[in-house]
């Protein structure tokens, strides 16, 4: 297939090398076209680690390019990106052509859902709780691939299409991909934006000092009961819905292949192994940046409507906004245009389920 991946970061890239090896044709678009215009001079993009090889992706010159010659579009960029991706990409799109959202974060499959109606458009979303493959970009041609993660669930707006969406990324993907009930579930399933406030929180001088440090190494027991007291919030928030919903420890073991253990024994076996990466060296991370924003308020947001309040995720938004001097919870530019706080619990489902009609 032909696939039109918008973003050209790390995870654009990684995904471009897993696609461009399993036989798809990649067009990259860059928001910026700085990332791409060593690609679009001739240069291969390079990948070591859990793929390796020399690819040759093509370059799209805009984003109505990049969507207009795909079979399917996959937005593969940072949650503070994802508008501007979908803002890019909305009037291009055609009638059912698949969307993916690598990850999902925000609602952001509402969000792309409301733009393609009020077009008249109706093309399946499909909302992916993590990323396919974890990578860093090394230069503007080369990526180093993580890993590849063994499971992935995954949800389709509307929910009616998942069967045809499961079929496609696991064509794209291979069979990796866990089919769950809606939207929300997926909301409740990117554990990044929790484990990433542990990770940066009780690392953040290391990350200001631009220190080497390894990531896993550093999920000290004391890093991992945070995550792990997180991680029980979400969960609480996921009962209650009747949702089902992976630990974070059982995320762990089947994103790295390794044996179901608590978060500290598991972080500290993954460095063993050196299946470890670097911690940022700066506190303009994706970690905070993206990751509180569009990332923790969402799952505050559940929490409120639930009667679960997310104490820990609302109390790191803030402690991350005073040592930044900044508001995070206003540089959410996606939850605006929803305005969820309209709905009750059950309407909030069954929009999760449907999209909007009209």
């Amino acid at each position: 297939m032909r696939v039109g991946i918008l973003g050209a970061g790390a995870i654009a890239y990684a995904t471009a090398a897993l696609l461009e090896q399993s036989g798809h044709q990649v067009l990259l678009w860059s928001p910026s076209g700085e990332r791409t215009f060593d690609l679009a001079a001739g240069h291969p993009l390079a990948a070591t680690g859990a793929i390796t090889g020399s690819f040759t992706p093509s370059v799209a010159h805009s984003a109505a390019e990049a969507v207009t010659e795909a079979d399917v579009v996959v937005f593969a960029l940072p949650g503070n990106g994802h508008k501007l991706a979908f803002d890019a990409a909305a009037p291009h799109i055609r009638d059912g052509q698949p969307l993916i959202i690598s990850s999902h974060l925000s609602f952001g499959a509402l969000y792309l859902n409301r733009w393609l109606i009020a077009r008249g458009i109706r093309a399946p979303i499909i909302a992916l709780a993590t990323t396919v493959a974890t990578g860093r970009q090394l230069s503007s041609t080369a990526v180093h691939v993580g890993t590849i993660r063994q499971k992935i669930d995954m949800a389709t707006l509307p929910a009616s299409a998942i069967d045809e969406g499961h079929v496609l990324c696991s064509h794209l993907f291979g069979d990796r991909f866990v089919k769950r009930e809606g939207i929300l579930a997926i909301a409740l399933s990117n554990m990044n934006p929790q484990s990433h406030l542990g990770i940066a929180l009780l690392n953040l001088t290391r990350m200001e000092h631009a220190e080497e440090w390894s990531q896993a190494g550093n999920v000290t027991p004391a890093v991992a009961r945070l995550i792990e007291a997180l991680d029980i919030e979400r969960l609480a928030i996921a009962r209650s819905l009747n949702l089902q919903v992976k630990t974070v420890q059982e995320h762990i073991s089947l994103s790295y292949n390794l044996p179901l253990g608590s978060v500290a024994e598991m972080n500290q076996e993954r460095h063993r192994q050196g299946l470890s990466v670097s911690g940022p060296k700066t506190v303009d991370s994706r970690y905070v940046l993206e990751d509180v924003p569009f990332g923790l308020l969402p799952t505050v947001l559940l929490g409120q409507l639930t009667d679960n309040k997310a104490t820990l995720h609302e109390s790191g938004i803030a402690i991350f906004s005073a040592a930044y001097g900044r508001d995070f919870a206003q540089e959410n530019n996606i939850l605006p245009h929803l305005e969820l706080n309209r709905f009750s619990a059950p309407e909030l489902q069954q929009l999760a389920l449907t999209g909007f009609q009209n």
